[in-house]
């Protein structure tokens, strides 16, 4: 199961399930049960009866932004300072829990 279709392919694996959502979803949306579950069933069936090997199947949900590809991990000026910000914030996390799981070992 995958959102990275060119990747996968690319590696041959002998199943796979396409899912044509941004990269970290390919179980489905967030907290759509009955997508994931469906996906999860399409996943099964191929896994079972693949016709033939390095046999791909596109699952037919698609995202409800239909423009997400245009956004998906953009970076320009009107996020640039944001992105940084966040990203700063991030390290000092990681790092503080870094130095906590120091003085526990």
């Amino acid at each position: 199961m995958g959102s990275a279709r060119d990747v996968v392919e690319e590696c041959g694996v002998a199943r796979f399930l396409f899912t044509d959502f941004p990269l970290g979803n390919p179980c489905g949306k967030p907290w759509d049960a009955r997508m994931q579950g469906s996906i999860v069933d399409m996943a099964l069936d191929l896994l079972e009866h693949a016709w033939a090997p390095r046999t791909t199947v596109q699952t037919p949900f698609q995202w409800l932004d239909e423009d997400w590809r245009k956004n998906f991990m953009r970076v320009d000026e009107s996020n640039r300072e944001a992105l940084a910000r966040a990203g700063e914030e991030r390290r000092q996390l990681q790092a503080r829990k870094t130095e906590r799981g120091k003085g526990q070992s």
